[in-house]
């Protein structure tokens, strides 16, 4: 991929990475509360036992995954990256000064994922160093009075998998629920809450990202292919595929049967809550040609009507898009993050309402924050996003938490280390950490369970 191309591809995928599609509800569903269901009077309180916390995923803050495919996507030649991971956040081993640091901030919930390609580093061979290593991170957890929520596979897999064609592999169902028994057997009963994927819906958002003027009027879909053309002859694999450029197609057949396999195996060796988290975009119509319903339809319709069989669902959000025959740019003259998305934190809002009219279970906000260097700016993102939330509460909506994205500012993929969306600053040098004002203001937020 030349440069021109790897241009396109980053100023492509800003709109793609971490996000997802979702629906605007311009008013109360009017529907009555789900079982369960805490009905607010307009109180500023939230729910009793309501979750707040951080995210962090295990590639972007561990450092040093050299058997993931992705430890080889950031170094193939003509690669997308910006630069490669390297040592990241090294929270493999300074886990528990970071979990601590979320704690004496007033959380009570943390997300994190465990790594499959260190824990199944080699096809059939399991750590069980890794696992222990994972268990201690879950015990450091409840020491401190955090509610664990883990995700079995946050986009990176193990290397022997991609050679194989990683979700495209008819055999991928079943070796992944394999790998999810095994943690569980090892994990579950430390495990509060257990996500099978992280926004499994992102390759066929690709299809939908038109990029003017890219090279040969290619889009994003078609630049990830070549991408993954140029790496299968890098490496000399043929079969080579990633989740992040494999064939969207053949991976979500593969991937939602493993969601359901995998579901069976955590509950087979420990009853735990399972779910799986979506990108959620607030999508907005717009004009008479508008492809919204297509886009929709498109993307995660197929996920929400596979997450009515799950306990949860997790609702990851940060922006909006306006739908016409394409996606839109944002207007003219809107406050733009880091990652070029517009700043509306709204949108918060209009996905958690669609989540749980589409699926009718407990609903938590497993990733929702902002790129900026002006951490003021964070204040205010979260104050309007979770003022949305608190708004679908009092309307009855079952929503269990809030899970700030991210704990930390860490390696996200192609854009590297530019964006910052931590609540905590990394010194890349030292790792240092350093608490921003965000951070303690959502704090004490959580302490008080109020906003």
């Amino acid at each position: 991929m030349n440069m021109n191309r790897r241009e396109w591809m980053q100023r492509g995928a800003t709109f793609a990475l971490g996000i997802g599609l979702g629906e605007r509800l311009l008013a109360s569903t009017g529907k009555p509360p789900l079982s369960g269901e805490v009905k607010s009077a307009g109180s500023p309180k939230f729910p009793p036992k309501f979750l707040w916390g951080a995210a962090t995923a295990a590639h972007q803050v561990e450092g040093n995954n050299v058997n993931s495919d992705n430890w080889l996507l950031e170094r193939a030649p003509n690669t997308m990256y910006k630069e490669p991971s390297r040592d990241a956040c090294d929270h493999y081993h300074l886990y528990e000064q970071d979990i601590n640091q979320l704690a004496d901030l007033g959380f009570n919930a943390y997300r994190f994922s465990i790594e499959w390609a260190r824990i199944e580093p080699e096809k059939g061979f399991f750590s069980r160093a890794e696992l222990e290593h994972y268990r201690r991170m879950l015990e450091a957890c409840h020491k401190r009075g955090l509610t664990p929520l883990v995700t079995y596979s946050h986009f990176t897999l193990p290397r022997w998998f991609a050679y194989q064609g990683a979700w495209e592999n008819p055999e991928s169902a079943d070796l992944f629920a394999r790998y999810c028994e095994r943690a569980t057997a090892q994990l579950g009963d430390l495990i509060a809450y257990a996500a099978t994927f992280n926004e499994p819906d992102i390759p066929y958002l690709f299809h939908w990202i038109n990029l003017p003027n890219a090279p040969a009027g290619m889009d994003l879909a078609g630049l990830m292919a070549a991408q993954k053309a140029g790496l299968m002859q890098h490496l000399n694999a043929p079969q080579f595929s990633s989740f992040l450029i494999g064939d969207a197609e053949k991976s979500r057949e593969n991937m939602m049967a493993a969601h359901t396999k995998a579901k069976s195996a955590i509950k087979s060796a420990k009853n735990i809550p399972v779910g799986l988290t979506l990108a959620m975009e607030d999508d907005q119509p717009e004009g008479p040609d508008s492809r919204y319903a297509e886009k929709q339809a498109d993307v995660y319709v197929p996920w929400l009507k596979l997450a009515k069989q799950d306990d949860f669902i997790g609702v990851q959000t940060y922006t909006r898009s306006r739908i016409a025959s394409k996606a839109l740019p944002p207007p003219q003259g809107a406050e733009l993050t880091q990652m070029g998305y517009e700043f509306y934190p709204e949108s918060l809002e209009h996905t958690v309402r669609l989540a749980a009219k589409e699926t009718a279970v407990p609903v938590i906000v497993t990733e929702n924050g902002v790129a900026t260097e002006d951490d003021t700016r964070r204040v205010e993102y979260i104050r309007r996003a979770l003022a949305g939330v608190k708004r679908c509460i009092d309307d009855g909506i079952n929503v269990r938490g809030y899970i700030h994205w991210s704990l930390l500012d860490n390696f996200e993929w192609i854009f590297g280390y530019t964006p910052k969306f931590g609540l905590i600053a990394v010194d890349r040098e030292t790792q240092k950490r350093t608490v921003k004002p965000s951070a303690s203001t959502l704090g004490k937020i959580a302490k008080a369970n109020s906003l």
